[in-house]
């Protein structure tokens, strides 16, 4: 699967949430557990889903108690995200287990499911960019603005759609070698947090 395949399956789970357009319509996956479009498609929806919620929790007549449920909704689908993106360097992991790794050898930044990470994140950009450069009721300048940004992020999409390619080929020729750090996120911990181990 090549990564501008990738590109192609973000934007059709973005393009199924907005047919019914609402945080709490029900999800269905339809590639097989095994395959790695099944962890690819969860982890857009997700990131689709978490995407709305910061709409939402940003309407400045919320209600308190209504912005405090969704705040833990998004706390709990930033655990999820982070879940999904271990599962995915775990797919890339056993994929090049058997890869030789050459002496000079080097690391890259970021593992190749963090670079798809931020793939998905630019597809929900551009989604909404777009409407948003063809949004009728917005100013001419506004349009236009959001055309000029809109195509910065194609831009942007390409290249990381290009280093991403690069990376994995550099890996499975043994060039870079992965090294996937948990993210030991302290925040949800109740034994990390002070904030919630001292109300034990």
């Amino acid at each position: 699967m090549k990564i501008q395949e990738y590109n192609i399956l973000f934007d059709k789970v973005i393009n199924k949430y907005h047919v019914l357009d609402t945080v709490d319509q029900p999800f269905e996956n339809p590639y097989n557990k095994t395959e790695l479009e099944h962890l690819l498609y969860r982890k857009c929806w997700i990131d689709t889903v978490q995407w709305h919620y910061e709409d939402i929790i940003r309407l400045p007549d919320i209600n308190p108690v209504e912005a405090l449920k969704l705040k833990r909704k998004i706390d709990a689908s930033n655990q999820d995200r982070t879940d999904m993106v271990e599962y995915v360097d775990s797919y890339f992991l056993d994929r090049f287990k058997k890869v030789t790794v050459q002496s000079d050898a080097t690391i890259n930044t970021e593992s190749p499911a963090w670079a798809i990470d931020r793939l998905s994140i630019l597809a929900l950009k551009i989604y909404h960019m777009k409407e948003e450069a063809n949004r009728e009721s917005a100013s001419e300048i506004h349009r236009k603005n959001c055309k000029d940004k809109l195509n910065i992020l194609l831009e942007q999409r390409k290249d990381l759609t290009t280093a991403i390619d690069d990376l994995l080929l550099d890996i499975s020729r043994g060039t870079k070698y992965m090294k996937v750090y948990k993210q030991m996120k302290m925040y949800n911990d109740d034994d990390l947090n002070p904030m919630l181990y001292a109300k034990k």
